[in-house]
């Protein structure tokens, strides 16, 4: 045991670092489940051409992901939180000149950069490595 007493301030530090890794893991794929099922609902809603409460889940949605960069910007890729925003406001344009196409297109980029931003934290072996 007294072999041990060095090394333990280290296994801690390093015990500390994969706790966090954990809790990051989990609460980023928990954000990105929310954001992108509210990106889902806004699809579903401008589906049934109900594009004003498309607009509104869209807002919320993107309040919702405004509330989070400190915490993004921290954690995460600076690149792919900016492109995932910019998503957010090419999707707030096409809901606005209501083209359908272009619309669900960008939601869709918007829902796998989403997915993308979660594997990023995810501690597997090629995020380590």
């Amino acid at each position: 045991m007294k072999k041990l007493v060095p090394y333990l301030p280290s296994i801690a530090v390093l015990s500390a670092i994969l706790a966090f890794s954990l809790w990051n893991d989990a609460h980023m794929s928990s954000e990105t489940s929310r954001w992108r099922a509210q990106l889902d609902q806004a699809d579903a809603l401008v589906q049934e051409e109900r594009w004003e409460e498309a607009q509104v889940k869209l807002t919320e949605s993107y309040e919702d992901w405004s509330s989070s960069q400190t915490y993004l910007h921290i954690v995460s890729q600076h690149d792919a939180v900016d492109d995932a925003e910019a998503m957010y406001r090419r999707a707030m344009a096409f809901a606005d000149t209501r083209e359908l196409s272009e619309f669900r297109a960008e939601l869709s980029d918007l829902r796998d950069q989403l997915r993308l931003l979660a594997e990023m934290e995810r501690l597997n072996l090629n995020n380590v490595l």
